[in-house]
């Protein structure tokens, strides 16, 4: 009895524990991408072909900035399901809009970078270097775009629905994504950009 009242909400039904687990193997697949898009860019780090390199072109204070934004998306969108154990929807929809609003700051961010780049002379035909580097961050990128239109519509279900044991899933799930995309992204920061500084 005990257990039973302290199952989480979205681990409720076993057709939720069972989508939970099949989402775990899907993100066993995207390290598996993540992992190809890596060794791939660390391969071909060095080839710039007379390009710029990436101490040429990063500058710390934007993606230590696009960093904070995505890490405290992170913690809005834990705080969101937090709310959603203890059934309060507005609780729910105000930080996973946040959680939103944070990662269209982030691809804003990243756009505004991508520019940057380009008129640095770096696009994605320069050189390998800048091949890998921009497969991998756009890949990124694409996935953060996904995400929030993924969370949006989450959000509409909730509205109309409510809390229920199914939509609870639902949203641990895109919990569990959203975090994915934080700890690719700590690895980006830590192995291209603050290695592509110092090396």
């Amino acid at each position: 009895m005990t257990s039973h009242t302290t199952t989480p909400l979205e681990y409720k039904t076993e057709q939720s524990q069972m989508n939970i687990l099949g989402f775990w193997v899907f993100l066993g697949a995207e390290i598996v991408l993540f992992s190809t898009l890596f060794a791939s860019y660390f391969v071909l780090e060095h080839n710039t072909a007379g390009g710029p390199a990436g101490q040429d072109i990063f500058i710390l204070k934007d993606v230590l900035i696009e960093t904070f934004i995505l890490l405290t998306s992170s913690f809005t969108s834990g705080l969101a399901i937090h709310s959603m154990r203890n059934h309060d929807k507005k609780g729910v929809l105000i930080w996973m809009i946040i959680t939103l609003l944070l990662g269209a700051g982030f691809l804003y961010m990243e756009i505004n970078e991508f520019i940057h780049y380009v008129h640095e002379g770096a696009t994605i035909q320069t050189s390998g270097f800048t091949a890998a580097f921009f497969t991998l961050l756009g890949t990124h990128g694409a996935h953060v775009t996904f995400g929030i239109i993924w969370i949006s519509l989450l959000l509409v279900q909730l509205v109309r629905r409510g809390i229920t044991e199914k939509t609870s899933s639902k949203l641990f799930i895109s919990s569990l994504y959203w975090h994915f995309l934080d700890v690719v992204w700590i690895f980006i920061f830590t192995f291209v950009y603050l290695k592509g500084m110092v090396m």
